[in-house]
């Protein structure tokens, strides 16, 4: 049984960011302080948070500073106290950068895209790097935290667009690795649903960023892989639109599924609703 390959976005960092830098010299004043759907954040102040994160991967990956890492001794609360964490970190640095212009956060955002594109070239995609908490790893080979990075950058970048008034990023170069990279939280959203040896589940994502994929009940747990053939326990279908903001907490379990079609074993597709591929 075939692992799904991994999700590469290393060339596309740099599309990003120039769409981003793009997005944001077009804005007036009022657009910068226009509220999102991030609680409490403007525009401006969501990205300051992408400033916030470009920093963090320079200071502890690229220098290897660990002053105001997270770090937990107790496994079995390290997500809540992530969160948290989290939590107070970046409120902390959006509230001392509401401070400074709109152009200054532009000037840092080209400056810190191109600095945080060497360093991602600089590691090995298949060496063990920082883990893929919302996947439930602690550890995960860099690819995969790449990715996670990438859809941090998309998903914020579409929380300023939507907030100013401008169209998503749903080019499907940019946008499929998204969605590649947010399904595999789907083992983890399962880890304590049982379930007979072979079930399987099917997701379909519709749009031309979409994708099926697989997830199988092994010996081991549940595990994502291709789409198969033939039927499946239980299956879901969502456009991607519904897909990226029910993964990301814009949109409720409830309010996706009454724009989603699920068939089948209704235990285990209301549970592929239950996804997220944040932390949140």
């Amino acid at each position: 049984m075939g692992q799904v390959d991994p999700v590469s976005v290393l060339d596309l960092f740099p599309d990003e960011r120039s769409a981003l830098l793009d997005a944001l010299r077009s804005l007036s004043l009022a657009q910068w302080a226009r509220p999102t759907a991030c609680a409490g954040w403007s525009v401006k102040d969501v990205a300051q948070h992408i400033l916030a994160d470009d920093f963090e991967r320079l200071s502890h990956g690229r220098d290897g500073y660990a002053s105001g890492r997270f770090e937990s001794a107790n496994p079995g609360t390290f997500e809540a106290e992530l969160l948290a964490f989290n939590n107070r970190q970046n409120e902390a640095w959006v509230q001392a950068m509401r401070r400074m212009s709109p152009g200054i956060i532009i000037e840092l955002l080209e400056w810190s895209g191109r600095e945080t594109q060497v360093y991602f070239e600089s590691l090995d995609p298949g060496a063990m790097g920082l883990g893929v908490s919302w996947a439930g790893e602690t550890e995960s080979p860099n690819w995969f935290d790449l990715a996670r990075e990438y859809t941090e950058r998309w998903h914020h970048q579409a929380q300023i667009r939507e907030g100013a008034g401008l169209p998503l990023l749903y080019e499907p170069r940019l946008f499929a690795p998204v969605l590649a990279a947010f399904v595999r939280a789907l083992p983890h959203t399962f880890r304590d649903v049982d379930a007979r040896e072979g079930a399987h589940v099917s997701l379909r994502v519709v749009g031309e960023a979409g994708g099926a994929w697989s997830l199988v009940r092994t010996r081991e747990g549940w595990r994502l892989i291709g789409a198969l053939e033939g039927s499946a326990d239980a299956s879901v279908e969502i456009d991607q639109d519904t897909a990226w903001r029910l993964f990301t907490k814009a949109l409720s379990p409830i309010d996706a599924r009454g724009r989603a079609s699920l068939s089948g074993d209704q235990r285990l597709a209301e549970r592929v609703l239950q996804t997220v591929s944040v932390i949140a």
